[in-house]
């Protein structure tokens, strides 16, 4: 009885000894899927780059200064010039900048320009232009959620690491470095980790769609909630950084009272502290605080819409004006003495 038990149980393994022998390998199958992802990503992965960022500290014994690892994320190449597109906290602070391109071979990068309040930066290194393979920009404005995306980058250190997922939702908000509002950002399930920071985000034709840039995780490593600002955003500011080094807006030529006054003192909308001499504001007739006849200050204008769009923060205001160019006319709503007015605004370059 025993021998026969044991003939039983051997039998399927005799069976499926052939398929697994040596000279009969099991065939190897790939989905349509699966071949896209490879393709993306051996034509976008010698794109990607690791930024290390480097500090100086001073030893407490010896008092001497010294560079100290700050922090690494990634990053992309931007053009065959050697410009790179990163987030500003990656670079934030930092005293040296270094590339390391794919093939290993290492760059020192200078900052080119940044946008603190979009969490942008731009650097430049000098390599080859052999060995610059630059990202193809596609768009986001006709991004849908549950489209497929790919994002590479170095989680933790480990370089050139693929995840996927797909777009899990549009038009979701986050904070800035600065405190400012980043709007109509990217949402995806993508697994993205501390060192992913400023690497690309990809649609399924290995086109650039975003850059990977936050995540919300009560334990800091990715829970499949990840945020990349949109690629319409960047093509829009990292020009801007190649030319002038800054996000440059017109401007209204006000200065705004700080946020806190509107709960403070019962009022939606942005306090107009004081007008700039000659600025659109001043020439539009707007006017800041001032001295009441009995002595105290008074509130002046409050502006609570640009082109019928509500303001109720600077932020908001900042967001608006981002819309337009030097020269472009808006409408501002405005009230004065409890009652809203309407003005035409032609904004000035800035100085």
């Amino acid at each position: 009885m025993n021998k026969l038990k044991t003939l039983l149980l051997a039998a399927p393994l005799l069976l499926l000894a052939p398929l697994a022998s040596a000279t009969s390998p099991l065939p190897l199958f790939s989905t349509d899927d699966e071949r896209n992802t490879m393709q993306v990503f051996n034509f976008a992965s010698p794109s990607v780059v690791y930024v290390t960022n480097e500090t100086l500290v001073r030893d407490r014994w010896t008092l001497r200064l010294h560079t100290v690892p700050k922090g690494a994320g990634s990053g992309f190449i931007w053009d065959d010039r050697g410009h790179v597109v990163t987030n500003f906290h990656v670079v934030e602070g930092a005293r040296k900048v270094t590339i390391t391109l794919q093939d290993r071979s290492e760059w020192p990068a200078e900052l080119v320009g940044s946008a603190p309040e979009k969490d942008l930066a731009v650097l430049r290194i000098d390599a080859p232009r052999e060995q610059l393979r630059p990202l193809v920009a596609g768009t986001s404005s006709d991004l849908a959620v549950g489209r497929k995306v790919l994002a590479i980058g170095n989680p933790f250190g480990l370089d050139t690491t693929l995840t996927t997922g797909v777009v899990s939702a549009l038009g979701r908000e986050i904070e800035a470095a600065n405190n400012r509002t980043i709007r109509n950002v990217i949402q995806t399930d993508a697994a993205i980790n501390p060192g992913n920071s400023g690497g690309p985000l990809l649609d399924s034709s290995g086109r650039l769609i975003g850059v990977n840039t936050a995540i919300y995780s009560p334990s800091g490593t990715s829970v499949g909630i990840g945020f990349a600002i949109p690629v319409d955003t960047v093509k829009k500011i990292v020009p801007e950084l190649i030319a002038h080094g800054r996000l440059v807006r017109p401007v209204l030529g006000i200065e705004s009272a700080p946020d806190q006054w509107a709960s403070r003192y019962g009022f939606e909308g942005v306090a107009v502290l004081r007008t700039a001499p000659g600025m659109p504001a001043e020439q539009a007739g707007l006017r800041g605080v001032y001295r009441a006849r009995g002595g105290g200050w008074q509130l002046g204008d409050v502006i609570v819409e640009v082109d019928q769009q509500p303001v109720r923060s600077y932020d908001d205001l900042m967001n608006a004006l981002e819309n337009h160019r030097a020269g472009d006319e808006v409408s501002l709503s405005f009230v004065r003495d409890g009652k809203k007015r309407h003005t035409s605004v032609t904004l000035a370059a800035p100085e």
